[in-house]
């Protein structure tokens, strides 16, 4: 399948008794075409961009996307491969949620 989209859609929850951050979310391939494909992201620890970082290693591992893997271990971001493959990236975060909107 060629990948033409990928949207990245999180719930963000703030966990003030401990002072964490946390998110779930939906990737979703070519979105509006007969070849969408939807994945979730789970419950998981992680605040400001990082919801997109974990979107592309989740991608890496499904075989969707093939990710270089750097020397450091770190790996190459979601829009420098967006960008270098000429995909679309869209990205959106809901901040404030409630836990159980996660």
């Amino acid at each position: 399948m060629k990948i033409k989209t990928i949207d990245v859609n999180a719930k963000e929850w703030f966990d003030k008794v401990n002072g964490n951050s946390y998110f779930s979310g939906t990737i979703t391939l070519n979105f509006g075409t007969k070849t969408a494909k939807d994945y979730t992201m789970p419950f998981q620890y992680g605040y400001g961009n990082h919801y997109i970082d974990m979107a592309g290693q989740q991608l890496n591992k499904e075989g969707v996307v093939k990710l270089a893997r750097h020397d450091n271990g770190s790996y190459t971001p979601l829009w420098q491969y967006c960008k270098d493959n000429e995909i679309i990236l869209r990205t959106s975060k809901q901040e404030n949620c409630k836990k159980r909107q996660l």
